[in-house]
């Protein structure tokens, strides 16, 4: 992003994730892939440099900070290794984050320290099999018991979760009342009656792990509820609007690494004589990845802005996620495209973003999903 655009704070902090980047998150980047471990290290190291507590009040062991902050951040992360820029995304903006944003007193001072510092893992879970995107069709039911509530159901597409010492759940507890039935409440990972089971196979960001996690009769403490009893499903979409921010970054991210890979092939690979980057045809494809890459980022940090400023940003930040993770698409697509018979193997880095990038367009709501938010706070809109 011009420097004009960012701050001096902005721009020191681009900096030094940029360089972090570029010395440990590149060098190991297609091999996470071909392995499909958990980027423990990477965790690890963005935890001591303090990313992990990136949007959490000091006061409860994290960075502080403003969601502009963020978008540099895990841009520059995305940019080196979209997994690891999942793992840690999932961590702080939808379990750290929701418990900032709602826990109460004692929940903030229990979790969010470990979760901050990355001493523990943290998981979001909403997806069930049957109700991804419909999630007020929600089958995990979480019983009302003296002191608390026991879960049963099953959760799928859960990122971290095998790792995670920390869930958020939502749980209904009548399914009748649709939304106005779903409890938020904050899971232990040791809690007897969990069974994580890994899913594998993705086609991309396969170091991020996922898996399907089942209750069966788990008891969670009444104090582990965050809100009231039935404002799940409101307080999770509050937490939505803003992680939508956090994925659009991600996807200009990988859409920024998909462009730096496609350029410097062009300018490097010669044929009939001269560099592909020679050939108009080849240059048009530039100009328009750049100008997509940019209208992407300042969808985004345009978002950003505006939560951070305390005003309407639901509209705007599906805006960039919609825009962005086509972004990362087509770009990739086109990197993919520059490379030609060479992108097509592994492990060029053109092939592994363009399998990377198309989860993109189907988590934190899909694109279609996007559309009608969009469209919705248009239309409820008294100003056009």
């Amino acid at each position: 992003m011009s420097g004009y655009l960012l701050s001096e704070e902005e721009l020191l902090l681009k900096k030094t994730v940029r360089d972090f980047a570029d010395n440990e998150l590149v060098p190991n980047a297609a091999g996470l892939d071909e392995s499909q471990k958990f980027p423990w290290d990477n965790f690890r190291k963005l935890a001591d440099l303090g990313m992990l507590g990136l949007g959490i009040d000091e006061e409860y062991g994290g960075s502080g900070g403003t969601t502009r902050q963020i978008v540099v951040v895990g841009e520059e992360i995305a940019r080196g290794c979209a997994a690891t820029a999942t793992t840690c995304l999932a961590h702080l903006c939808l379990c750290a984050h929701y418990i900032q944003m709602y826990g109460t007193e004692g929940q903030k001072r229990q979790f969010l320290p470990d979760l901050a510092t990355g001493k523990k893992v943290g998981a979001f879970a909403l997806t069930e099999p049957g109700a991804g995107s419909d999630a007020a069709n929600m089958q995990t039911a979480s019983k009302r018991t003296n002191g608390g509530y026991v879960l049963n159901g099953t959760k799928t597409f859960i990122t971290n979760a095998p790792e995670a010492d920390v869930f958020v759940v939502m749980a209904t507890q009548d399914r009748s009342l649709r939304t106005r039935g779903i409890d938020a409440l904050i899971v232990e990972g040791d809690t007897k009656g969990i069974t994580v089971n890994p899913l594998k196979g993705k086609m991309g960001i396969r170091a991020s792990s996922i898996a399907e996690v089942v209750f069966d009769n788990a008891a969670v403490p009444e104090e582990n509820r965050m809100g009231e009893e039935g404002e799940g499903f409101r307080l999770t979409m509050q937490v939505l609007n803003a992680s939508r921010i956090a994925i659009a970054t991600l996807c200009v991210g990988i859409a920024q690494a998909a462009f730096e890979s496609a350029v410097n092939y062009a300018k490097q690979r010669e044929i009939f004589g001269q560099h592909v980057a020679d050939f108009q045809g080849i240059q048009w494809m530039i100009a328009d990845m750049a100008t997509q890459l940019d209208a992407a980022r300042l969808l985004t940090m345009r978002s950003a802005t505006l939560l951070d400023e305390g005003q309407p940003f639901i509209k705007e930040a599906s805006m960039a996620k919609l825009f962005a993770s086509r972004a990362a698409v087509e770009l990739s697509d086109k990197a993919v495209q520059i490379h030609g018979g060479v992108g097509y193997l592994a492990p060029t880095t053109a092939e592994r973003l363009y399998r990377d990038a198309k989860v993109t367009e189907i988590y934190e709501g899909t694109s279609e999903v996007q559309r009608l938010i969009i469209a919705r706070q248009i239309l409820q809109s008294d100003v056009l």
